[in-house]
């Protein structure tokens, strides 16, 4: 693999980058709660695994509708103002869920919390493409996604801890007290982004969003991140409940399996950020992807076993799948323009939740279990079709990699 030189971060840069990374936790907290929380959830509502993946899957469609409507308007404005506005609508969508009762408040609940979540993401990522330069992304990129791992090591244990102690509205309102203090960071820390503004040439909305939609090059970075987190957010959903009923690890471990997948986390993110500036993306990214082929059909065919092998397989499973994100979001981040960087991204953002929500409304169908303690059923088979989707993302990232490395040769002539 070739080595290239990477460029340093400004004070400015780190500072954005910290506020960037707790953004991003509290969104992805607010996302994968659920899952740890999906057995207590399913018992206290009296929900079955049907209605549980129609959840999750509100959440992902509803976040992909947003970006849809949105992605016209996201060049439009200064990119500090919409993440403001769209992260408050978070804050209040959060509080939504906290204040549900039943089955159908929670849907609405996180139908709202999916529209601002969406949103938010997509104006996130757009930060980290203009406030940095092409050979910093892949570690800026690798600190942001750090909060997946934060989410693992603290947020998830504590949110278990508070919902099996105070119940599971207690864990949403946590969240709701940690974005209300990012927000007002936001404020403060964050400048003004309009450098992009100046550079527009569609004025109506809807012909920005058609203008970025119909473009060739652009459709070969959505293939690829349509796809890119649909097996995961197959699996995901039903983890919690899979390892209690079938694995037959206890609610009180699930905590020290999160917290071991944060840890991995906290340190594959920035080491696989710093190779992504340095090394062939695409190779980084294969290799990830072979090595989550083999341990997704070692995972989703473990049958009652030790705590400490489960922890291994889950901690092998993750630094497989998380060395796939990194290069992957760090070649998509170079695929559009200046001008059209807001659409892009929202349209990115709105194509991997509808396929997030499809694969989690799928696994809701696939996925049998007799009653709220018997064990789930065809969990397996779910594996087999992540499977098939993570090779199928070889192809498809490659094809994302072709087209800038056939940019840096015509430039080079």
């Amino acid at each position: 693999m070739n080595q290239v030189t990477s460029e340093p971060f400004s004070a400015y840069q780190k500072r954005v980058l910290l506020l960037l990374a707790f953004i991003q936790f509290s969104i992805i907290l607010d996302f994968m709660i659920i899952s740890p929380i999906g057995d207590i959830l399913m018992k206290s509502l009296s929900i079955g695994t049907t209605e549980f993946g129609l959840v999750v899957s509100a959440y992902a469609f509803s976040a992909a509708i947003a970006g849809i409507v949105a992605a016209g308007f996201m060049d439009k404005f200064d990119r500090k103002k919409l993440l403001v506005w769209f992260f408050s609508g978070f804050v209040i969508g959060t509080l939504a869920c906290a204040l549900s009762h039943n089955y159908v408040q929670l849907m609405l609940a996180r139908i709202v919390t999916g529209i601002f979540a969406g949103v938010s993401s997509a104006a996130l990522f757009t930060l980290v493409i203009d406030i940095f330069a092409p050979q910093q992304r892949g570690r800026a990129m690798g600190v942001v996604q750090m909060g997946f791992g934060v989410s693992q090591v603290v947020g998830i244990p504590l949110s278990i801890y508070i919902a099996t102690h105070l119940g599971w509205e207690a864990s949403f309102i946590v969240i709701v007290i940690l974005a209300l203090g990012i927000l007002f960071a936001i404020g403060l820390v964050l400048q003004p982004v309009t450098a992009h503004l100046a550079a527009q040439h569609d004025k109506n909305p809807f012909a920005h969003f058609l203008t970025v939609l119909s473009n060739a090059e652009y459709r070969k970075g959505f293939a690829a991140v349509m796809f890119l987190a649909i097996g995961g957010f197959m699996i995901m959903p039903f983890t919690a409940p899979f390892l209690i009923n079938n694995v037959h690890v206890t609610a009180e471990q699930l905590p020290l399996i999160y917290l071991s997948t944060g840890l991995l986390s906290l340190v594959m993110m920035p080491l696989m950020g710093k190779f992504s500036d340095r090394y062939d993306r695409f190779t980084l990214f294969t290799i990830g992807s072979l090595g989550a082929v083999v341990m997704v059909f070692v995972y989703t065919n473990l049958s009652v076993t030790p705590l400490w092998l489960v922890i291994v397989v889950n901690v092998l499973l993750f630094a497989c799948i998380l060395s796939r994100m990194t290069p992957a979001m760090a070649l998509n981040s170079m695929v559009a323009k200046p001008e059209d960087r807001g659409a892009y991204m929202s349209i990115s953002s709105s194509l991997q939740q509808t396929a997030g929500g499809v694969g989690a409304f799928v696994a809701g169908l696939v996925i049998v279990q007799q009653d709220a303690h018997s064990p789930l059923q065809h969990f397996d088979w779910l594996g087999y079709i992540a499977i098939g989707i993570f090779i199928l993302c070889i192809f498809l990232v490659g094809r994302v990699d072709k087209l800038l490395k056939s940019r840096t040769q015509v430039k080079s002539i």
